[in-house]
């Protein structure tokens, strides 16, 4: 999964000053999965913490520390979603880049959406007219993310989340279906699956 997201963001190295991989300071996998990294103007980061909001917090100083300014940008992504395409990242940096904010990739939702009650009965169902499932990337600039993760602590679950509790709306980029999460065992399955279809697509 980890090998297929890098490759994702390499295959557009010209739109980058750097790409980095945080993962936990004990990490014995990553040398496995990516046996050909780091390369030029990449970085094996070994400062991920307890929780993402931290182990991004903890990228991002390291970044600033190798050199990176507060008002560059910075790309996002969770390695989960190794389903990402080049067409997908460039959408959303051509989106966000003059975007006094930023933004993240995100789908609109096609569910029906129910709220459960304590005894896991439906109590409520909401409109999802204006409801969006998040994804990444998520595109903002390294100082302001920096803060924002700062002052919000470990409580918030992405990037965009710790921009908006600093008072700010992150712009909705729209993605793709296929850009999920691989949380539960048979989307590994599915993701498989789109993985093969786009080697069987390819000239």
């Amino acid at each position: 999964m980890v090998a297929h997201t890098v490759a994702a963001f390499r295959s557009l190295a010209g739109r980058f000053a750097g790409l980095a991989v945080v993962v936990s300071p004990d990490d014995r996998e990553v040398q496995t999965a990516l046996p050909r990294f780091p390369a030029d103007n990449e970085f094996l980061l070994r400062v991920g913490g307890v929780t993402r909001a931290a182990t991004v917090r903890n990228g991002l100083a390291a970044l600033r520390q190798k050199g990176a300014g507060a008002h560059d940008w910075v790309l996002v992504h969770d390695a989960a979603r190794c389903l990402v395409t080049s067409s997908q990242i460039e959408a959303l940096i051509a989106a966000c880049e003059h975007d006094a904010v930023g933004g993240l990739l995100a789908h609109r939702l096609a569910d029906t959406l129910k709220v459960s009650s304590a005894d896991s009965r439906v109590s409520q169902t909401l409109s999802r007219a204006d409801k969006w499932l998040a994804q990444t990337p998520q595109m903002f600039r390294i100082g302001m993310l920096l803060d924002a993760l700062e002052r919000t602590g470990d409580a918030v679950t992405d990037e965009a989340g710790a921009i908006e509790a600093i008072g700010l709306s992150p712009l909705l980029v729209p993605g793709s279906a296929q850009n999920f999460k691989v949380t539960f065992p048979e989307d590994f399955a599915l993701a498989e699956a789109v993985l093969l279809g786009r080697r069987k697509a390819m000239p």
